[in-house]
C-alpha cells in the first residue's frame, strides 16, 4: 500500500525537512514519526501545556472592565 500526501503546507514541509536533516533520517521517516506522534499511538507520552507559569496572573483592569460593560450594554440594546 502507498500514500500520496499532497498539499502539504511549507513551513510543515519545511519542520519535516529540517527534522530529517537534524535526525540523519529520510523525509518519509519523519513524516510516519510526525504523523504517529500526532496520532497519539507512539510508545512515548504525548506532552501536553502546563498552563501553571500563568495560572493567576490576571490583574483588575478598571478601563478593560468599563469598556466590557459598556458593549454588554450595547449589545444589549440591540436586541431588544
Amino acid at each position: 500500500m502507498q500514500y500520496t500526501l499532497r498539499g502539504i503546507p511549507e513551513e510543515i514541509d519545511a519542520a519535516l525537512r529540517e527534522r530529517a536533516r537534524a535526525a540523519g533520517k529520510s523525509l518519509n521517516e519523519v513524516a510516519i514519526e510526525a504523523l504517529a506522534e500526532g496520532a497519539g499511538v507512539t510508545k512515548a507520552p504525548r506532552q501536553r501545556r502546563n498552563l501553571d507559569d500563568i495560572a493567576g496572573t490576571w490583574k483588575a483592569d478598571k478601563a478593560f472592565d468599563e469598556a466590557i460593560a459598556d458593549q454588554d450594554q450595547i449589545d444589549e440594546d440591540l436586541w431588544k
